[in-house]
């Protein structure tokens, strides 16, 4: 899919979109834009430019080689009534896709996930109004000073100086969209100290910004040189130090036409010292920046801040980029790029967000004080469901769900029974793949099986069968069986008796005392026979 290409073709029948692959050759393209347009299919000419320069001929050579890429606009001529304008003008027929376009950004090679912070201001001051009315405002977690309708915070606070809760969710743009360094050179001088030392390491990144071109409006961050500041530094730790030399880098590297564009860390463990693996411990089952990681970036790049005219602040967000030495899934060592997102550099700003003290790689939002409100914060996380549905609990019923009496939906021996009579599967692990039901089997007062369904679990865990037919066969499956047969006899029994005392009838409401539950339905010799009803004895007790 990543090979699939979209070329738009400009006719006098209008403007088509053509298919294709980077490696089909233009011969075989050609005949593709011939069936389109049901031209015969030597009859026509397309060409690269509108001014007709620039032709296409029918040969073996690639898209690719002819560096036709993905979004191309290619012309068999211009027809006057389609594009009425001049030259240098532009119509719906003709015009250039938007940077911003979804569907082409997740067309090129690699698909593009976020759109440059330029293709998003574009897309802001695009249409009719030219961006007459976007405006970028900048976050704040802080109650807003000034307020005099009411006493300040802690006393009162409303809805004017209230900040406004935060839903945390992917930012749609990044300000930088790739991280260059010039040279191997760079990066392996600033490994060294680690393959020496065993400890990491941390530096500043200094360079340049640039145009990248494989991204619409995309910006580069290029590494030129990396300072290494004063620091305390174990084999799990930094501790950065006041550097008496930061403000002379920095002028010196102003001087150099450089500037602070990131800051870079090691996070590596040595595998095999005899090879010179590494481990590979960032990934999806356990996290890519750690909260302080994230907490110290936001701090980064709020010092870094980028300017901008459509925020009133004059500044917006920042290209200040992260940078991890870690280990790969390959085992050597990987340099990977990051940034946080605006709202995290807010809630970093405005002293809401911390790291756990125990696990530094876990952080939480901070509870409103006398000292300092703050907001809510809301995480907002995609939710997916799988083209193929997978199922760990496998049955085709549903025993009751717990907790749900205020529902009439109850657990009991009488619902289990209820329930296994309706089963229709023949295998006993379909049967009892349900959580509810193993919950029930567990937590029930009759006959909790706490420390006799190790076995089942383990066939439910396993999908086993074998293992599920093994503990079908125990005393506690024979005992519940029993259970269940008794609850539906009493049930059956119940719903057909009718009791009467005082000539009115009286029914058993919910389930049945646990004696008959237990036992044959009896009552004990030990009790005297109903005594009649009669008026009620009005002398004092």
């Amino acid at each position: 899919m990543a090979d699939n290409i979209i070329i738009r073709v400009q006719s006098p029948d209008g403007m088509k979109k053509i298919l294709s692959t980077k490696r089909e050759t233009a011969a075989a393209f050609l005949k593709k834009v011939a069936k389109e347009f049901g031209f015969n299919s030597n009859g026509f000419s397309v060409y690269l430019n509108r001014n007709k320069t620039g032709e296409i001929l029918s040969q073996n050579k690639t898209l690719s080689l002819l560096k036709i890429k993905h979004g191309d606009m290619l012309f068999l001529n211009r027809d006057p009534q389609l594009c009425r304008h001049g030259a240098l003008g532009k119509c719906v027929h003709c015009v250039p896709l938007e940077p911003f376009d979804e569907d082409y950004l997740n067309h090129l090679d690699p698909p593009v996930k976020h759109m440059s912070f330029h293709a998003y201001l574009r897309k802001l001051t695009g249409g009719a109004d030219k961006g007459k009315f976007a405006a970028l405002e900048n976050i704040s977690c802080k109650i807003k000073s000034g307020c005099e309708g009411h006493p300040p915070w802690p006393e009162g606070i409303c809805t004017k100086c209230q900040p406004s809760a935060i839903t945390l969710n992917r930012q749609k743009y990044r300000h930088v969209d790739n991280i260059m360094f010039e040279n191997h050179t760079i990066a392996d001088r600033f490994l060294d100290f680690w393959r020496k030392t065993g400890s990491q390491r941390m530096g500043y990144l200094y360079g340049r910004y640039t145009e990248h071109k494989d991204i619409p409006l995309g910006i580069r961050a290029e590494v030129a040189a990396i300072y290494e500041p004063l620091q305390n530094a174990t084999q799990n730790s930094l501790e950065l130090l006041d550097d008496p030399k930061a403000a002379a880098v920095d002028e010196i590297a102003a001087k150099l036409g450089l500037c602070k564009v990131g800051w870079i860390f090691t996070d590596l463990l040595s595998e095999d010292t005899r090879i010179g693996t590494v481990r590979y411990t960032r990934n999806k089952d356990s996290h890519y920046l750690s909260a302080e990681e994230c907490i110290t970036a936001g701090y980064f790049q709020n010092q870094h801040s980028n300017p901008c005219r459509l925020s009133r602040d004059g500044h917006f967000g920042s290209k200040f980029v992260t940078v991890v030495a870690t280990g790969g899934p390959d085992n050597q060592v990987h340099f990977e790029g990051y940034q946080v997102s605006n709202q995290c550099m807010a809630l970093v700003r405005d002293e809401c967000l911390l790291p756990c003290k125990d696990a530094p790689e876990l952080g939480y939002a901070k509870e409103s004080s006398p000292e300092q409100y703050v907001p809510d914060v809301f995480y907002k996380i995609t939710t997916t469901f799988p083209k193929d549905p997978q199922y760990t609990f496998c049955s085709t019923q549903r025993f009751p769900i717990e907790n749900r009496d205020i529902l009439g939906e109850t657990q009991d021996f009488h619902s289990l029974a209820t329930y296994l009579s309706q089963c229709t599967s023949s295998s006993f692990l379909d049967i009892v793949s349900d959580f509810h039901l193993l919950l029930f089997l567990v937590t029930n007062e009759v006959m909790p099986l706490r420390d006799s369904i190790g076995l089942l679990l383990d066939a439910v865990k396993t999908s086993n069968e074998d293992l599920a037919q093994t503990w079908k066969k125990s005393e506690q499956w024979a005992t519940i069986e029993q259970l269940c047969s008794k609850s539906l006899w009493i049930s059956h029994t119940l719903t057909q008796l009718k009791l009467s005392f005082c000539g009115k009838t009286v029914r058993w409401v919910g389930n049945p005392p646990a004696l008959w539950v237990m036992g044959p339905w009896v009552v004990p010799q030990s009790q005297p026979p109903p005594q009649p009803c009669g008026p009620a004895s009005t002398a004092p007790s």
